[in-house]
């Protein structure tokens, strides 16, 4: 049973830093494009990182690039998300995804939701005072 679970959230005033995990568990996580989302109150689900099976490199959005770093173990298997510098529009609720793509990879940009079949429950992320 192919299952994702996000750990890591928490509060954290601002200008601190949090470390997102996901375990995929089932997962031969090699093959797989991962990404993280977040929904903020009242807000849409967005894609912020991206990170491709291929090895082609990582995406971000402009909300967090330079402060925000994916990255994976692929034989354990678990991938990350590091955020540095938060901010209290960080606030909300973070998701991991992730897809198998054998002939072409989703992660050319920001993630779109549409193009990722598994996902965490999500994990909380509050930045404040």
């Amino acid at each position: 049973q192919l299952q994702l679970v996000e750990t890591g959230g928490g509060l954290v005033q601002p200008g601190g830093s949090l470390r997102l995990s996901c375990a995929a568990a089932g997962f031969r996580l090699a093959n797989y494009d991962v990404a993280w989302f977040r929904q903020a109150p009242g807000k849409e689900r967005e894609g912020i990182s991206c990170d491709a099976a291929n090895g082609a490199g990582a995406q971000y959005s402009d909300s967090v690039k330079g402060r925000f770093t994916i990255s994976r173990d692929n034989n354990m298997p678990i991938f990350y998300l590091e955020m540095n510098s938060l901010k209290p529009e960080d606030t909300a609720v973070y998701y991991c995804a992730a897809d198998w793509n054998p002939h072409r990879t989703v992660c050319t940009g920001v993630p779109l939701e549409g193009l990722f079949g598994y996902w965490g429950l999500g994990t909380q992320v509050t930045v404040s005072p």
